[in-house]
């Protein structure tokens, strides 16, 4: 069964307890299991791990473009072409969509939830919001309240203030282009009077932590490869800026 298959499945118990919690308890349950189990075992929970990790991104999504009280079609076409979702599978997954837009029940159960799942996977869980960043400038414009979402659903997943300053400065533009852009240490994590070992350090281990492999290791979904590779571009594109700003050889 696809990945899309699994998810579609999962959603069969959205009204008893949230699909993403039914999915929690099919790994929780049998994670004594697949230790045991060898590389055959790991590699179902990898999936199942992904299956978890698309399902949150799924309400997560849905419920960040209602935040502002209305979903926009850029918003909705930025969803699919993040999944690249099969054709056949797409009226599903619409219907998924929509059913948790249209869900009454808050998103932090779902965020605490993941959040669980990925507690040693940071990078994972800034993958996710990476997406839903994507998902929230689709139209042009981050409303006060998709940000306000994005903050909370980052606090949630563990992330100080500080740090998701830093994602929302790696989301929300393009290093170099213009005075207003976001400032390259900002990106890195650093302050300006970080010193060249530091800096060198940093960056090495942004982009040994962030790479597509590493991340599809940790559960990240293959669909999600554009996000990782477009925050890649940030960070490579920040220590640009540094390397040529401090002289760095």
């Amino acid at each position: 069964m696809s990945i899309w298959g699994k998810v579609i499945g999962g959603f069969a118990g959205f009204a008893l307890g949230g699909p993403l919690g039914m999915i929690m308890g099919t790994v929780a349950g049998h994670a004594y299991d697949k230790m045991k189990a060898g590389d055959a075992g790991r590699i179902d929970d990898n999936v199942n791990r992904q299956v978890a990790f698309t399902t949150a991104v799924i309400v997560l999504s849905a419920k960040m473009a209602k935040a502002d009280g209305r979903v926009t079609r850029a918003e909705v076409d930025a969803f699919k072409e993040l999944f690249h979702i099969p054709p056949d599978e797409m009226k599903n997954v619409g219907r998924l969509f929509n059913e948790a837009k249209q869900d009454a029940q808050d998103f932090e159960p779902y965020a605490e939830q993941i959040s669980m799942m990925f507690a040693h996977q940071p990078a994972v869980m800034e993958e996710l919001l990476g997406g839903l960043f994507h998902i929230a400038r689709a139209d042009g414009f981050v409303h006060p309240r998709e940000l306000e979402f994005l903050r909370k659903t980052a606090l949630i997943f563990g992330f100080s203030e500080i740090q998701f300053e830093r994602l929302k400065a790696i989301h929300m533009g393009v290093i170099g282009a213009k005075a207003d852009e976001p400032d390259p240490y900002q990106v890195l994590g650093l302050s300006n009077k970080a010193s060249e070992a530091e800096i060198k350090k940093t960056y090495r281990s942004l982009i040994r932590e962030n790479h597509p492999d590493t991340l599809i290791a940790q559960g990240m979904p293959q669909e999600f490869i554009d996000v990782a590779n477009e925050k890649m571009a940030a960070i490579n594109a920040a220590y640009d800026v540094v390397e040529k700003e401090r002289g760095l050889k």
